[in-house]
């Protein structure tokens, strides 16, 4: 039997809608087809999230189809039927041989394809910087006519203005977030093993909130306990939680592939003097960046809003302030640091990642997902914005 269609997160209209925003930009560049390996593009331009992206995958773009082809692994073909809005002769899958075969493998397929369709000595435009050096080469052996363009970032620019729909699905995974962080202050006590912690926060991420369930894996999670609060990206230890303990916790639900990250710091019992007076500058900072962030205002302004306020108080963060964000948490586009001029536009989305990492032993983190609306901004993370002490 063939396997059916699944319900989409968008209507079909709305991915036709980013095709033609992609179309318009591959005419600009001169491409008459666009090869999108970046497994997060693969996403936006067609509601495909299983996990297959660790072989050769690609979806082509075509300026004279109305939907693109996905060409992937075949034993993964079925689950792209399903997930995609895309007709099912849009979906090829490529033979199991072609998988650890030491001269040929997925991509061939994608070349014997866009020879198939007359683009061979055309421009083609390809995600360079997700390729490696020999797949890159591959392309340009292969099709030793073609105009081959570095269109790296190109659908990733596109995506980083959502549409009202994108948002509402960022509202949701925003939701699944706050209630993940509050069934974090609940279960950190004494005693109990971080281990166990993170399986009720992964619990609460996948169960969601608001009758809306995760749908995919969590793309990260970060639980930092005393003494390891002075470094952001540690994984969760075998150890217990005791009275004194620090935990900076950085997570984020996921609706359809879009998450909203969100940091907050716990203290079992009261905290530190210092850690009380970092926790009050830095709020100080987050509302003075919140204040800036509106269209015309760039990333640049938001950082120096807070860098500036912190800096009364003796404090200085070296790492950003945050980056868009959406599909795959980061969208590799607009950071939120000094020197950036992007210019804000209404749906944008951000993380406003304000964790400072001081010494070796000691940091703090802090952040929201935030949307720039026509006027201000959108706080889509609601949880409460405190040092819990529990």
């Amino acid at each position: 039997m063939a396997i059916s269609k699944g319900p989409q997160a968008f209507p079909r209209a709305e991915f036709l809608r980013r095709l033609s925003a992609v179309k318009s930009e591959m005419k600009r560049r001169e491409i008459e087809a666009l090869v999108v390996s970046d497994a997060h593009n693969i996403t936006y331009l067609t509601g495909y999230t299983a996990n297959s992206g660790y072989v050769p995958q690609a979806l082509v773009v075509s300026l004279h189809k109305e939907e693109p082809t996905f060409i992937l692994r075949r034993q993964d073909a079925p689950a792209a039927i399903h997930q995609t809005f895309m007709d099912r002769d849009k979906i090829i899958g490529y033979p199991e041989a072609l998988i650890g075969n030491p001269t040929m493998d997925g991509y061939d397929t994608v070349i014997d394809f866009l020879s198939d369709i007359g683009s061979g000595n055309r421009g083609i435009g390809l995600e360079l910087r997700g390729l490696s050096a020999q797949a890159a080469e591959k392309f340009r052996t292969r099709l030793p006519k073609a105009k081959i363009v570095d269109c790296t970032n190109v659908v990733t620019w596109i995506r980083i203005v959502k549409s009202d729909l994108e948002i509402s699905v960022m509202r949701e995974a925003a939701a699944i977030s706050d209630a993940a962080i509050m069934r974090a202050a609940e279960v950190i006590r004494p005693g109990v093993r971080e281990a166990d912690v993170i399986a009720e926060i992964m619990g609460t991420l996948a169960r969601g909130a608001n009758g809306k369930p995760g749908t995919t894996r969590f793309p990260n999670v970060s639980l930092c306990s005393s003494p390891r609060t002075g470094t952001p990206h540690i994984s969760w230890s075998e150890d217990v939680f005791r009275d004194g303990s620090q935990i900076n916790l950085e997570l984020g639900g996921v609706r359809h592939g879009y998450c909203a990250g969100i940091m907050r710091t716990f203290s079992i019992g009261a905290p530190s003097e210092r850690l009380r007076r970092v926790h009050e500058a830095e709020m100080e900072g987050l509302e003075a960046a919140l204040d800036v962030i509106r269209p015309g205002s760039t990333c640049s302004d938001v950082a120096n809003a807070f860098n500036r306020t912190i800096a009364k108080h003796g404090l200085k963060k070296d790492s950003r302030c945050g980056y868009a964000h959406g599909i795959g948490w980061l969208e590799p586009t607009a950071s939120l640091q000094d020197g950036d001029q992007t210019g804000l536009q209404a749906n944008m989305t951000f993380h406003l990642m304000l964790g400072n990492w001081i010494d070796e032993d000691f940091g703090y983190v802090l952040s929201e997902t935030f949307r720039v609306t026509e006027s201000g901004v959108e706080v889509l993370t609601k949880a409460p914005r405190k040092l819990f002490e529990l």
